[in-house]
């Protein structure tokens, strides 16, 4: 089980990163997955009562690949950091299978009760660069969320969220390994669209109503 989980992650790495070579590079070269694998082994010692060297290996991680993991967060299967500088995964933090997290990703709590306080993150969803998470939220299946989007609350499968605080601009479920960030809506841009459109059409009222005169 444990040869076969490390073949696993192996193996998504060369999935998501097209820039991956051969295997001893992946070994050497992927912080991300280095990350991953420590956490494993902080996680084991965390759910056995080990927690002060549960945190010392979380500590130790941090230093290593500059990816925060709280030992104490669940992670599922074929995890991928992609770059993973600057990631934060908060102690309540529950991802699923087939995740795409890359640099600066925050998932962070907005309470300092004991109690679960970061978001949970459901099979197939990406987030782009910077995004961050905060609260007991829920990430459903396959949704999108833009780089540098703040989300504050659930957002249901498939979607698109984008902004901040984000925005759902799409809604179609459709489970994604990657995440065209230059082909997002902006919504932002659009209500400017909108309100320049609306501007256009008063003035061409106005413009009859003057020549009616």
């Amino acid at each position: 089980m444990f040869f076969a989980t490390i073949k696993e992650d192996i193996r998504t790495v060369f999935t998501e990163d097209p820039a991956a070579r051969n295997v001893l590079e992946v070994l050497c070269c992927y912080p991300g997955l280095h990350a991953l694998w420590l956490h494993r082994v902080a996680h084991f010692l965390w759910q056995h009562k080990a927690r002060l060297l549960a945190r010392i290996i979380s500590n130790f991680n941090r230093f290593l690949t500059n990816i925060e993991i709280h030992p104490g967060a669940r992670i599922g299967r074929r995890l991928f950091m992609d770059h993973g500088a600057g990631i934060v995964i908060g102690e309540t933090s529950e991802i699923g299978d087939d995740v795409l997290l890359y640099q600066g990703v925050v998932l962070g709590g907005t309470t300092t009760m004991k109690k679960k306080r970061h978001p949970t993150v459901k099979n197939g969803v990406v987030m782009g660069s910077g995004a961050i998470a905060l609260g007991d939220i829920i990430i459903n299946e396959g949704a999108r969320i833009g780089a540098g989007s703040v989300v504050i609350k659930s957002v249901p499968p498939g979607a698109t969220v984008v902004g901040i605080p984000g925005r759902i601009v799409e809604n179609l479920f459709a489970p994604s390994s990657s995440l065209e960030h230059g082909q997002l809506p902006d919504p932002v841009t659009e209500t400017i669209n909108v309100l320049l459109k609306e501007q256009e059409e008063l003035r061409q009222r106005l413009s009859k109503l003057e020549s009616s005169d």
